[in-house]
């Protein structure tokens, strides 16, 4: 690897505890992968990364560890870890999973939030239209991850926004990048629309629908940039 590859001054940029260093950590790392900068079977060597990212031993070894929970990394005894190839046919399950818990999180929303809920949903979103003009991917992959959150919050529902964001946890580094694909932002946002608003009418039905049919096709982007990736190596 080599610091144009994976770049950063890690402890320079987030210094504070070490949790915060291994979470940025794990999504650089993690986009260096799914955007194929670090290609399968690729060595991650603990001592090289930490030299780069000004950080210690620690949380890389704990980022590869998470890394390696989602898939992206393999860990091998006594052998280093390794970028592991991601399974599809899995990828494709989490993926249903994920649009089942977000449809009935959409769906509880539209039937239990509140009115300062609603409008900060409509609000947060409103805002994020001018991230899509612009362009701005990572303020849009941020905003995306909260927009998300709000709707699981307003499911009022603790142990399914549990398991939502565990799940979209996992999803990750997948789901940013596949924002990466044409026009993919532009039709995001569309697609949010659609659910917010649902949500603003308390049509649960449609919000669940809605929803539903955004994760489908982020999970088909996802394909297609992967099947893009593929044909290109």
């Amino acid at each position: 690897m080599s610091a144009t590859t994976l770049p950063g001054d890690l402890g320079a940029r987030r210094p504070g505890v070490r949790g915060t260093r291994t979470e940025e950590l794990q999504t650089r790392l993690a986009e260096a992968i799914v955007t194929g900068r670090l290609k399968p079977g690729a060595a991650l060597d603990e001592v090289q990364i930490a030299a780069e990212y000004a950080v210690s031993r620690t949380p890389v070894r704990e980022a590869l560890r998470q890394l390696s929970a989602s898939g992206l990394v393999e860990i091998r005894p006594h052998r280093g870890a390794v970028v592991a190839k991601p399974d599809h046919a899995q990828l494709r399950d989490m993926f249903a999973v994920m649009g089942e818990l977000e449809a009935l999180s959409a769906g509880l929303s539209a039937a239990q939030m509140n009115r300062a809920e609603r409008a900060a949903l409509e609000e947060l979103h409103g805002s994020m239209a001018v991230l899509v003009r612009a362009g701005d991917l990572d303020a849009y992959s941020a905003a995306n991850i909260a927009f998300h959150v709000s709707i699981y919050r307003g499911s009022h529902n603790s142990y399914l926004a549990e398991l939502a964001s565990a799940t979209r946890r996992r999803l990750a580094p997948f789901r940013r990048a596949q924002f990466e694909g044409r026009d993919r932002l532009t039709r995001s946002h569309h697609e949010h629309s659609l659910v917010v608003q649902a949500i603003l009418r308390a049509d649960s039905a449609r919000a669940a629908a809605a929803m539903r049919d955004h994760i489908g096709l982020s999970a088909r982007a996802w394909d297609d940039l992967a099947r893009a990736t593929t044909e290109a190596t």
